[in-house]
């Protein structure tokens, strides 16, 4: 990994954009990583754009503002795609990762990418399978995972399923975890 990988994570209120941001963040710390994990909100409601922030690094991070030359974008919501200039910013050598259900290769096309590397999964139906609603966070996280290899997998699960028994079920945690699991496997590179 970089000394620091600075990820601008894109969706709309209530996907959990912020909680996968600042998660991503803490299970970092929590490995003896240094990181922080931020949303940047406007009158935000259900619904509404917003970005959320994490970077992480090896060595302490001594800046503390938005990101607007990430490594990585993160869209939980590909309707952003025409709506925001999402890749605004992004380094040349970037990753894109965006929950859709079209191909790596299409959504290159679409927003006229030409460098850095793609990558897609169905979030959306994976969280709906195995949570049973359209929370896609979680398995964006599984999903980034493979993505760029900032965290070993493991590590990820460990961290869910010990923050999640703090205040949710063993059906939630396992849907959870099933979901970040499957998006992992399926994330699909174009």
């Amino acid at each position: 990994m970089e000394d620091l990988v600075e990820i601008r994570w894109h969706g709309r209120g209530g996907q959990g954009t912020k909680t996968a941001a600042t998660f991503l963040a803490e299970t970092a710390i929590a490995h003896g990583k240094h990181g922080q994990g931020f949303p940047e909100y406007g009158p935000e409601r259900m619904g509404a754009p917003m970005r959320g922030y994490t970077r992480i690094s090896d060595s302490p991070i001594n800046i503390h503002c938005a990101i607007d030359d990430p490594d990585i974008v993160v869209v939980l919501d590909d309707t952003l795609l025409t709506s925001e200039n999402v890749t605004e910013g992004l380094k040349e050598n970037g990753r894109l990762l965006v929950n859709t259900t079209v191909s790596p290769g299409e959504i290159r096309e679409k927003i006229k990418l030409k460098s850095g590397k793609v990558f897609t999964v169905d979030a959306t139906q994976i969280s709906m399978d195995e949570i049973g609603r359209a929370m896609p966070n979680t398995p964006m996280i599984g999903a980034l995972v493979k993505a760029s290899p900032l965290l070993e997998l493991e590590v990820i699960l460990q961290d869910i399923k010990k923050k999640f028994s703090k205040k949710f079920n063993d059906k939630v945690i396992t849907g959870n975890l099933k979901s970040i699991e499957r998006a992992y496997q399926e994330v699909k590179e174009g």
